[in-house]
């Protein structure tokens, strides 16, 4: 059965208190209580550092059987190399997050390029090809010269994922490039009609068998946290 695993960018906010959070919950408690309430999150934490081996076996510990960690793409390969010459570090970070892989707890690996790099086709093809074929990779992009059909037909290629991503100035054409569904829900607040909108997007997505991957903006407020425990039971719910 395709699922729906909806969640946001991100978990350790003390600002989420007492919105999400009960008000005394320690914030090293902050992950298991979390994995009660929603089933998947968006690490950012791997953008910037590689993970430890201790860190994600605390996480694979502190989590249920169905839970999935989607990991963002370190900023050597997408932001300071620009996907060239990664061909050693590639590995080493996809490394640090296979014992996820092996629990059973991996979702997709999120490759978000910066956004002044320009459309390049080949560039994005010779990547790709890097990618294990057995690792779920969703892509996104944020300097619209990418939107073409070439970009689609590269990702399609190799079954990885078009990151729709939503935010207040941009939002990324809904296509189909692989067995799962990818979406970055970024504003800081949708109305009532945007959301149910959200909810038939999706519900479009698990009817065709496709597994959905939806985050939602995760800073400063709970109301993201909120918004993805609002759509898990709108889509339970049907």
């Amino acid at each position: 059965m395709p699922q729906l695993f909806a969640g946001t960018s991100g978990w350790a906010y003390p600002t989420w208190k007492p919105d999400f959070y009960p008000e005394k919950l320690a914030q090293k408690k902050f992950l298991s209580y979390y994995s009660t309430q929603l089933n998947t999150v968006e690490v950012n934490f791997t953008f910037r550092q590689l993970v430890k081996e201790t860190t994600v076996q605390n996480w694979i510990a502190e989590t249920p059987a169905n839970f999935r960690f989607g990991a963002k793409a370190h900023q050597v390969i997408t932001h300071i190399k620009r996907l060239k010459g990664v061909q050693d570090f590639l590995p080493r970070f996809l490394s640090t997050i296979e014992p996820l892989a092996s629990a059973g707890k991996l979702g997709p690996v999120l490759f978000q390029l910066p956004p002044n790099l320009k459309a390049d086709i080949p560039l994005l093809k010779n990547f790709l090809v890097l990618l294990p074929r057995a690792l779920p990779a969703a892509f996104e992009f944020r300097h619209d010269s990418w939107f073409t059909e070439a970009t689609w037909e590269a990702l399609k290629s190799r079954g990885a994922a078009l990151c729709v991503a939503e935010t207040e100035t941009r939002t990324t054409p809904d296509v189909v490039t692989a067995a799962f569904a990818y979406y970055r829900f970024r504003k800081p607040t949708y109305t009532g009609e945007e959301r149910r909108d959200m909810v038939a997007q999706l519900r479009e997505h698990l009817a065709a068998g496709r597994d959905v991957f939806a985050y939602f903006k995760h800073e400063e407020t709970a109301q993201g946290a909120l918004y993805a425990v609002e759509l898990s039971r709108e889509i339970d719910a049907a």
